[in-house]
């Protein structure tokens, strides 16, 4: 009888020890992944923008966008064909705005400038097209691809209608207004292009 009662005893002893012992064990809690910092999406851009062939403007123009971008390619190269839009719509601003002032000009400097309001006004459309379609873009499929196809062949046909803008001032005489016109287009080419690399790294799956 004495040693059931001091075996229920050492039971007794052991569970409660147990309990005593659990119960100060720290608790162990699910640890959350913390979201990306806005320095590691900056480092994203960054690493991205080597992609391009304007690096630098890249970074520049896309990395105060950090916080949206965070480390996402469609994100990244919707941004980018977004300000490459911008930049679109601002040369075709300016030079629908001086083609109505230009009587004294010569007939070469008149022309150009009707092709590039014609050209921009095509690059505007095939740009918000591609806009378009990255924003409803499937799944990662046939379809997916096919998406991607359309948006790099209307990128690549806004590049080349921003070229043909500056092509068509090679036989005008130099002066500010060529300077000045072909600087923008410049500027805007190098927009387009970063923006059509950064397509074509996300549709790759860089």
């Amino acid at each position: 009888m004495a040693n059931s009662v001091n075996g229920h005893l050492a039971l007794v002893v052991l569970v409660v020890s147990s309990a005593l012992f659990l119960h100060h064990l720290p608790q162990i809690t699910a640890v959350p992944i913390p979201p990306p910092t806005k320095s590691n999406a900056s480092d994203y851009i960054r690493t991205s923008c080597n992609v391009t062939l304007y690096p630098d403007l890249c970074y520049s123009t896309l990395s105060s966008y950090a916080n949206t971008i965070h480390l996402s390619p469609r994100y990244l190269a919707s941004l980018a064909v977004n300000l490459s839009l911008a930049e679109a719509k601002r040369a075709d601003l300016y030079v629908r705005n001086i083609t109505p002032h230009l009587s004294g000009f010569d007939p070469r400097t008149v022309a150009a400038l009707g092709d590039c309001v014609s050209c921009y006004d095509a690059a505007v459309y095939q740009i918000k097209r591609s806009l378009r379609q990255l924003k409803r873009l499937k799944a990662r499929d046939v379809e997916f691809r096919f998406e991607m196809s359309n948006v790099k062949t209307w990128m690549s046909a806004a590049l080349t209608y921003e070229g043909t803008c500056v092509d068509g001032f090679e036989l005008v005489s130099g002066g500010a207004l060529k300077n000045d016109v072909t600087y923008r287009a410049d500027k805007l080419k190098k927009f387009t292009s970063n923006a059509l690399a950064l397509v074509n790294s996300f549709a790759d799956g860089v």
